[in-house]
Formats: C-alpha cells, structure tokens, sequence
C-alpha cells in the first residue's frame, strides 16, 4: 500500500539543541507580531495535515509567547444546522484578521478537501465546487492585502500509528482521540488520494502549500517557524521606552487579618521528592 514516507529522515533532534533553538524563534514572532501590530498587517497561518500529525503542538509553540490580543487561534467545531446552509466559506470569514492581528487556523475551510470529503460529509458536487472556488477564494483574500500561509504536516503511516497508541495510553491525551481519529488509521489511501487531489486544485502561486516533515515533532515545529519567519519581511519594531516608577510612601494600610479569607490548601506542601 502507498504510504507518506519520504526519503530516510534524521533522527530526533535533541532537546536542548531544540529549545535553544525555539527560544531564539519565539523572540523573533515577538518581533514579528509587533511588526505586524505597528504596521496593521493582517496575517493567516493555515495548518492542515492528517490526525496527530503535530498541527496542534506546533500552533502552541507558535502563540506560546505572543499577546493574545493580537495572536488568536482558531479551530471551529462542526457546523450548525444554519452553517450548513451558508455558503461553504462563510463561516471562516469572520475569523479572518483585522489590520494588526495574527490568526492561526488550527484546520479550515480545508475540512471540505479532506474529512467531508472521505467521511462523506458533503456531496461530490460540493467537493468539485470547493476544489473551483477555493483558489478564487484565497486569491480575493491576497489581492486585499492579507498575508496567508498554508502548511501541511505530513507524517508517515507508523508514526501516526504509534501517536494513537500514545494517546490512549495517557489519559491526559485521551480526549484528542475520537472514533473519527481512529477511523482514518483504515483509510489512509482515501486520505491520502483526497489531499493529493486538493494539492492539484489549491496549489497555486498566489497560495502555495508548504510541506512540514513531522515524524520529528521538534523538528517540524522549528522548521514551520523558521520558515514562515523567512517568508514575512518584519523589521524590529523600537520598544516604548519604560521607567519602573518608585513606590509611593505608605499611608498606614495595612492587610486584614488571614482569618478573615479563604485561603487555596497549601497542596504542595504535601509533595515529596
């Protein structure tokens, strides 16, 4: 059977290689942001890839150190009764972003090419109109000035295998798996031939797809990052200058007693190495 395996990849990239690395990276999506805030720029990162291919940790790494005013991360549930009657692209388009603000999509208007698509969540007529209009439709967000970036994790047919196992071992993790997660371990084909078929159609200059290797996860993170880093040309924006002021004189406050509140239990005070 056809599977996502590539050339022979490099091994795990250790971890304190790794975090250096991601430190220097978030630094510099500070400076990205705030770029992207100073100047009103208005940036779409779309994340795509089959189940436990690392989208979601990546997108983590990604806002983990940015102002959540300006960042938002958007992964929408499944469609009311009303957005099934909308025109397919309604319901992403108002969760594009305003001028000086980033939007992560953790999935998209995707969903049609993919899950709809083999799950037999929408008719083939609606697949073909998604594959026509897709294009047109990203191609209006570019011509008004909205940076998009599309990145697809690809990740091979063991590695995902062993993700799952991972997941229902953790009951922590538990929750990231559905039946539709596991489902799709039996139509990786289907998968497979769907995504191809949307590369074909969405592909394009005005909106490339880029490809994130993600059997590593630390590598994919620190790939996807320098990459769209490469792609936007931010500068450094000059910080407000700030001055720590004194503290003012006391006036004789002074705090109520601790009998008067309700203290959180000392929990940790309890724990023993």
């Amino acid at each position: 059977m056809a599977r996502d395996h590539g050339s022979e990849r490099p091994g795990k990239l250790p971890r304190s290689l790794y975090e250096r690395e991601l430190y220097r990276l978030q630094t510099e999506l500070v400076k990205l942001q705030e770029w992207v805030r100073a100047e009103g720029v208005r940036l779409t990162v779309v994340f795509e890839g089959r189940d436990a291919a690392g989208k979601g940790s990546t997108i983590k790494r990604v806002a983990e150190r940015l102002n959540p005013r300006v960042t938002r991360i958007v992964a929408l549930p499944r469609p009311t009764e009303r957005e099934r009657t909308q025109w397919y692209f309604q319901r992403y388009t108002g969760h594009l972003p305003a001028a000086g603000e980033i939007v992560l999509f953790d999935r998209s208007w995707y969903n049609r090419a993919g899950v709809e698509k083999v799950m037999g969540f929408c008719t083939a007529a609606e697949h073909r109109r998604f594959l026509r209009q897709c294009p047109v439709f990203e191609r209006m967000l570019v011509e008004d000035g909205i940076l998009l970036r599309k990145y697809w994790f690809s990740v091979s047919d063991h590695v995902q295998e062993q993700r799952f196992q991972s997941r229902l071992a953790d009951p922590t993790r538990r929750w990231k798996l559905s039946p539709m997660d596991l489902e799709s371990l039996t139509r990786w084909e289907a998968y497979s031939r769907a995504k191809d078929e949307m590369f074909v159609h969405t592909d394009v200059p005005e909106s490339p797809w880029y490809v994130v290797e993600s059997d590593d996860k630390r590598r994919a993170r620190l790939n996807m990052i320098a990459h769209l880093l490469s792609t936007v040309p931010y500068e450094a924006v000059p910080p407000p200058v700030l001055t720590l002021p004194q503290r003012p004189p006391g006036t004789g406050y002074r705090r109520p007693p601790r009998s008067l509140q309700t203290y959180v239990p000392d929990h940790a005070a309890g724990l023993h190495g």
